[in-house]
């Protein structure tokens, strides 16, 4: 099985209407052959101190039956339509591809 996080920054104002653009996207991954699970998450506030907050960051939490299943997913017309769409609000983006130990 293969895991994501994808961590995405988004520009200053920004996080309602991308998690919006996001959450209305997800129905076509999930349709995705392969697909198990695709979240979009909000840091929680726990008030530790260990724990990293960013008011502009939507976490990600991605799992997959198989490296295939999540090559096709960044190659999906739905998920090109998505950046053109989405793209111009975000900052930064980092990925975390993990594999079940």
């Amino acid at each position: 099985m293969i895991h994501v996080i994808a961590s995405i920054r988004v520009k200053k104002g920004s996080l309602e209407e991308y998690a919006a653009l996001f959450k209305a996207n997800v129905p076509n991954v999930l349709a995705e052959d392969g697909c198990l699970r695709y979240t979009p998450c909000l840091d929680a506030d726990t008030g530790w101190k260990a724990q990293e907050q960013d008011p502009r960051r939507i976490t990600i939490v991605e799992q997959w039956a198989s490296m295939d299943a999540l090559q096709a997913h960044s190659r999906a017309p739905h998920m090109a339509e998505f950046r053109r769409i989405a793209g111009h609000l975000v900052e930064d983006v980092s990925l975390r591809v993990l594999e079940t130990a």
